[in-house]
């Protein structure tokens, strides 16, 4: 008598649902039955995982308005102006700069060699880039890449010629 391919599951949430569990080897069917039962059913555990996207966005949005907070604070203690481009990208934009440079400076500076008077300069480069898009795609960039990726910057990356506007 061959096993059996569709076992009937009591799960762990009290509901019992049908598993066709064909596709797995005959000697493997019981365990997996057994392992299914110790869950909970598919809808309840869509379900959880629905209820927990809430608490994750929410997370989420806290966490975004701490990096905003703080890359707003950054911008405005080392004058680095205002990014240009679409609404949706500047709030991004500006938590990528800040993050890119600070991690830098840190590597750069505080555990690196490079001196005080060689990071302005690379400051001064980056204010000239106020293209959020610019900060945006060097996100994952490593931050001792950082002095070639400035360097590397085209005019379409900068509204002006003048950091200072």
């Amino acid at each position: 008598m061959p096993v059996k391919t569709v076992w009937a599951v009591e799960h762990s949430c009290g509901h019992t649902a049908d598993h066709d569990l064909s596709a797995r080897p005959a000697d493997r069917r019981a365990g997996y039955a057994r392992w299914l039962s110790g869950r909970d059913c598919t809808d309840c555990w869509r379900a959880q995982r629905d209820g927990d996207d809430a608490g994750r966005a929410a997370w989420l949005e806290g966490k975004r308005a701490e990096e905003q907070q703080a890359a707003t604070q950054w911008a405005a203690e080392f004058r680095m102006p205002p990014l240009t481009g679409p609404d949706k990208a500047l709030a991004w934009g500006e938590r990528s700069r800040h993050q890119l440079m600070t991690t830098a400076y840190r590597v750069l500076v505080a555990e690196g060699s490079l001196d005080e008077d060689a990071w302005e300069e690379i400051e001064e480069q980056a204010r000239t880039l106020d293209r959020a898009g610019w900060w945006i795609d060097q996100r994952d960039a490593a931050p001792n890449d950082l002095p070639e990726l400035l360097a590397a910057a085209t005019d379409a990356d900068r509204s002006t010629e003048n950091p200072h506007y």
